[in-house]
Formats: C-alpha cells, structure tokens, sequence
C-alpha cells in the first residue's frame, strides 16, 4: 500500500532473508507551504491592479467630461457672436466700429453699416451709380453723409452663402492688409441683403485703359512699369507673406483697380 507521511524526512533499511530494502520517505509539508506561498503572492499582485486601474478610469472619465463641457461651451459662443451679429446689422445707426471675432478667437475691428445709411449713399441704387457687374453680384458707387466715397458689392440674392459663412469670409478678407490689395471698410446686412463695402477706386479698373485705344494712351511706360510692381507685390503678399496664405483663383485685368494715383490694387482675392 502507499502511506503519506508528514513528519520529517526519515529513510531506513529493512532485510529479509537474501534481500535487502531501502526505504526513503519525504515530508509533503514543504511543498505544500511552498504552493501556499505562490497562491498568496500573486492574489496579492491582483489586488494592487485593480486600484490603478479605478485611478486611469478616473482620469479617462474626467477628461471626457471636459471635452464634452468645452466643446459645448464653444458652440455656444459662437451661437452669441452670431446673435450680436445680427443685432448689430439691425441697427439703425449711421456707422459704428464692432469687433467680430473669427474662430481663432482673435478680434477684427471692421464697420457694421445701417442699411438705411447704404441706400442714401446710392441713392436707392440708382442705375447711374453702378459700377459693374461681378461674378458675385452688381458693385456700385456710394457718398456717405460725411462726404467719404465707397464701393458697394451688393451679393447675389441667389448665393448658397449662409450668415456664418459670410461673417467667416469678411473676417479673412479684413485682415488681409496690403498697399495692393483693395481694403475693405465693412459690411451691411439686411434681411436677404448682404454687401461689402470696400474703399472706392477713382480710375475703376485696368481693362478700363487697356482694352480702349484712346485711353491706354494714357498708361505710358513708368506707369504700366509701377503698375505690374504692384500686380507682382500684391500677389506676393498673398502666395507667400500673408497669415491665410490666400491663392488668387481668377486674376484678370477688371480685377486690378486703379486708384487716383494710377497704383494698382487687386480685388476679388477672397
């Protein structure tokens, strides 16, 4: 038969006639310490595993949280500039200085213009007060009450264009600041009516004296000369030097105008 034996470690020799046995018998007490010991470690390894892992789920779950209350807390506020917006534009008054503020969070100053204040300027757009016609809508001449003189580029009535993309757009457009580029002085915003209004350009646009035989007379050498410089510098301004890093996507001869000095300065770049 076979015994367990717990005791010590005990071995003995046993003879019966011609033969001789040996017996060596082993406790089980220290191996069964031993697995006892093993179980007991790694139980313990467990148990420091499932605190850190509360603490990381912690961290995980509180950092959701304020994305989440970030992100809602940008939406709203760009739901409050466009409301302010849309007040400023219901305004009444003549011309007022406003900050619209664009993504990045950086302000632009630029001029919110009364409707009431453009249809006198253009005398309710009268025909002789218009200008041209572009691709985004009739531009015309105004005279403000103080005397200043602007462009208004009344935008098609049929544009896709909704308000926070026409906010977006004038906010680029107004901080592109260049000697050659045309500077835009604000906008009016009046039910379906969205213009910009631009500072105006005495001598129109280039095509005005190359495509007529008795005024390219005018553009002699140095002129022609001081004009490409500015063509070239504008550009440049745009391509390589500005923070947008705009490309012009329709460069033309009647989008180079003129001012009462004969320097250049491009338009539709936005």
């Amino acid at each position: 038969g076979c015994v367990i034996w717990t005791g010590t470690n005990i071995s003995f020799i046993e003879a019966y006639g011609n033969y001789t046995s040996m017996y060596a018998i082993s406790s089980l007490h220290p191996l069964r310490t031993i697995t006892g010991k093993k179980t007991k470690n790694n139980r313990n390894r467990n148990w420091i595993w499932i605190p850190i892992l509360a603490i990381l789920l912690l961290f995980l779950s509180l950092g959701l949280l304020w994305y989440l209350k970030q992100r809602k807390r940008r939406r709203e506020e760009r739901r409050r500039r466009d409301d302010y917006f849309l007040e400023l534009t219901a305004s009444e008054s003549f011309k007022d200085v406003h900050q619209l503020e664009s993504n990045g969070g950086k302000g632009t100053d630029l001029f919110i213009f009364s409707f009431a204040s453009i249809m006198a300027a253009t005398c309710d757009f009268l025909i002789e007060n218009k200008l041209g016609q572009g691709g985004f809508g009739p531009v015309y001449k105004g005279t403000l009450i103080d005397g200043q003189e602007i462009a208004i580029k009344r935008l098609s009535r049929t544009s896709d264009q909704g308000l926070v993309e026409f906010k977006n757009e004038l906010v680029l457009i107004t901080k592109l600041q260049h000697r050659n580029l045309v500077r835009v002085l604000g906008c009016c915003i009046h039910g379906e009516e969205k213009m910009l209004i631009y500072e105006y350009m005495h001598n129109k646009s280039l095509d005005y004296f190359l495509f007529d035989e008795n005024r390219k007379l005018e553009l002699d050498w140095l002129t022609r000369l001081k004009i490409i410089e500015g063509i070239a510098q504008g550009l440049l301004y745009l391509h390589k030097y500005s923070r947008m890093c705009v490309i012009h996507r329709d460069l033309k001869a009647n989008n180079i105008l003129l001012d009462e000095n004969m320097n250049p300065k491009i338009s539709d770049f936005g």
